[in-house]
């Protein structure tokens, strides 16, 4: 992996886990039902993507 494709997949890791804090923090203010269960899917999916990309750093890193 060059350093650029490295920089860009610790790039995508921050944004996913910026996404994840931003939609946790949405859910704590809301109360209609059906958007904290959207936001909670939102939250599974980006967590999902960040842990696919830290796995892609640690396969990477151990080649």
């Amino acid at each position: 992996m060059t350093q650029k494709e490295l920089a860009y997949v610790e790039d995508a890791i921050g944004h996913e886990t910026n996404i994840i804090k931003i939609c946790e923090d949405l859910v704590k203010n809301m109360e209609e039902e059906n958007l904290v269960t959207f936001m909670n899917d939102e939250i599974t999916k980006h967590t999902s993507m960040k842990e696919k990309l830290m796995n892609l750093l640690e396969v990477k890193s151990n080649e």
